[in-house]
């Protein structure tokens, strides 16, 4: 039996420089067989002129703020400056104007220099922390910002600042290069690719930039990228694994406090089960999709829900609940307690047990998973948090047709691997007769989350980037059609039967823009979806663009309760199902009047093949769930065939 506080003799690549004999005895400490190849070198800038240039405009007062990244690069850039510049002015212009610390290094820095930085940045030392520190101290809309930078620029960094109003200039001091030698960089590459590795440790952001840059040369980075969904990646801290997801590959395990010894501490830990969950992925998402769709033998296929799919006859109108696991039920707020909604949807195993009690406790014809719209845009390259009271928070959000460059489509889902363990578990948890939804926001929905940074009203930043930039819109537009797809084919591949797209900000938009600026990448995920599983294209807000809807893609169109369902679905077209159309807040009032308005609803339905019973959004926290239920029961009394 494997030690679990070690690797016992599991394979371990790293990419250290400076310290890679101490990154080897690390391993070694560890009972871990090390290959510690050099990735990078620091190499100066030749040129001054930008840090003299610097120097000048903050004498003459055209700079209000500098950040300072590293202790090495704050060094230099005085060393650079003093032969052409007035040492003391400058350090006396720093002492007047605000100051930012990174970290112990650049305070100790800036210390030497007889300069106490106005704010010294708390560990992790991530952008993320610049960002909250300057938040709680000063605002930076309308300032000129400098970020005294290390190797390359802090793209998060500097959207965050612009986000906030702040003129944003870089300053470079030295950048990065290949080591002189390659010889082990190559090998280790070659290693990865022949399975020789069981685990990769990056300990710098610029690392894996060197790594797939000469996989590259070699011409094998198609192939590392594929051997490294089998090797569990490790990441020194935040800044790291956003690099690290940024360049399409996933992090299995983040360092707790960002150092080395313990990066490689808590992965020797935890390698066991890491390999066993990354490689169960891989071989769940491997399975032909088609073969899991399309199971007419299984106990799920001729189902009420899935006949109603595909417009067949069934016995009674199927029903589920969209938001049918949620803080209305004890039992979720007795789980949630426990957690973070975020960490919730992390943990596949309670993912599980939340949907499965919400579908035992109602009695619906299906379940969906439990998750969010939101965590794929995580690997992506967008920062995610979901604040408390407050919804969920995007950090570093998409405002300008430049920053369109640093979100990365998703070439696999090693990212998201919770999500497809969360469809895995699910499915072996129901019963075999209830068919499993999985889900995925659509591309407008997900791409106003990323531009607005939140919630929004009126779409400002979201309308001014499609009007203004559509080429960069479009580009959005396909990074994350080409994502969703993916994202949705690995679940049904885990074990879904049907999917459904969430446009839960569409309304927001005419007919006009729809066509435009949405239709074509709709139609583009809805064309590459995995045949044999059903789609439900779900919008809310506008039921004019009902019809574009339908012209855009699925099986089942999704209605909300701002239009008659016999108008939607005359609307629509009676060569597609449909799904809905009760109000949700309709769940508040008494039975009676649930009774009257779930009338209402099968009435319109007029019996035809196809109708799949829901609410017009998701069920509210206030909901009694005596009410959820009985609307289940009178709904399939009420319409038994």
């Amino acid at each position: 039996m494997q030690d679990t506080s070690s690797f016992s003799g599991l394979r371990v690549a790293a990419f250290e420089s400076r310290r890679a004999a101490e990154m080897t005895r690390f391993i070694e400490r560890m009972q871990g067989e090390p290959f510690v190849s050099p990735s990078m070198r620091e190499v100066a800038i030749d040129e001054d002129r930008p840090a003299i240039d610097f120097a000048n405009r903050l004498i003459t007062g055209q700079v209000d703020v500098v950040i300072f990244l590293t202790g090495g690069g704050t060094r230099q850039l005085v060393q650079r400056i003093e032969r052409h510049v007035d040492r003391q002015r400058f350090l006396d212009t720093l002492t007047d104007i605000q100051t930012v610390a990174r970290g112990a290094k650049s305070a100790a820095a800036l210390k030497e220099l007889g300069i106490t930085p106005s704010i010294r940045v708390p560990e992790p030392n991530t952008w993320r922390e610049i960002l909250a520190a300057i938040d709680e101290r000063f605002p930076v809309s309308n300032l000129v910002v400098a970020v005294q930078e290390y190797g390359i620029p802090d793209v998060s960094l500097t959207a965050g600042l612009e986000a906030r109003g702040a003129t944003v200039e870089s300053v470079p001091i030295y950048r990065w290069d290949l080591p002189e030698d390659i010889g082990p960089l190559e090998a280790n590459i070659r290693r990865i690719v022949d399975g020789e590795i069981d685990i990769a440790l990056f300990t710098s952001a610029q690392q894996v930039v060197h790594l797939l840059k000469v996989a590259s040369q070699l011409n094998l980075e198609t192939e590392l990228r594929k051997s490294l969904q089998q090797v569990v990646v490790a990441s020194v801290g935040p800044t790291t694994s956003l690099r690290v997801r940024e360049y399409g590959l996933s992090v299995d395990l983040e360092s707790s406090l960002g150092k080395m010894g313990i990066l490689v501490r808590e992965v020797a830990e935890q390698a066991t089960e890491l390999i066993r969950k990354k490689r169960a992925v891989a071989a769940r998402i491997a399975t032909p999709a088609e073969k899991v769709a399309d199971d007419k033998n299984a106990a799920w296929y001729d189902s009420p829900f899935m006949r109603a799919c595909r417009r067949e006859e069934v016995p009674y109108t199927p029903i589920w609940l969209m938001r049918q696991a949620g803080r209305y039920m004890a039992e979720y707020r007795e789980v949630r307690a426990k957690t973070t909604f975020l960490d919730l949807c992390k943990n596949p195993q309670l993912c599980s047990e939340v949907m499965c009690t919400a579908v035992e406790r109602l009695g619906v014809d299906a379940a969906i998973i439990f998750s969010d719209l939101l965590p794929i845009l995580e690997p992506m390259g967008l920062d995610l948090e979901f604040v408390a009271g407050g919804g969920p928070k995007i950090g570093n959000p998409v405002r300008e047709a430049a920053d369109v460059d640093r979100i990365v489509a998703l070439e696999n889902l090693d990212s998201l691997h919770f999500v497809v363990e969360t469809v895995a578990h699910t499915r072996n948890d129901l019963p075999e007769s209830i068919p499993l939804i999985g889900f995925a926001g659509a591309p407008f929905t997900l791409a106003s989350y990323a531009i607005e940074g939140g919630s929004s009203r009126s779409f400002l930043h979201t309308k001014t980037l499609m009007y203004r930039e559509p080429s960069a819109w479009h580009d959005l537009m396909q990074r994350l059609s080409h994502s969703i797809t993916i994202y949705l084919n690995a679940q049904i591949a885990a074990g879904a039967q049907a999917v459904q797209l969430f446009d839960s900000w569409i309304g927001c938009l005419g007919p006009d823009d729809y066509r435009r600026y949405v239709l074509p990448h709709v139609q583009q995920i809805v064309s590459k979806l995995t045949p044999g599983a059903p789609v439900i294209h779900f919008g809310t807000g506008n039921p004019a663009l009902l019809p574009l809807m339908a012209e855009a893609g699925g099986d089942v169109i999704g209605v909300d309760w701002r239009i008659d369902l016999a108008e939607a679905w005359q609307t629509i077209g009676h060569d597609r199902a449909v799904q809905g159309n009760l109000d949700s807040l309709t769940l508040l009032a008494d039975r009676k009047t649930i009774a009257e308005r779930a009338t209402q609803v099968l009435d319109a339905a007029a019996g035809r093949p196809g109708h799949i019973f829901n609410l017009g959004h998701g069920v509210l926290q206030q909901t009694p769930v005596d009410n959820a239920r009985y609307l289940v029961d009178f709904v399939r009394e009420k319409s038994a065939r």
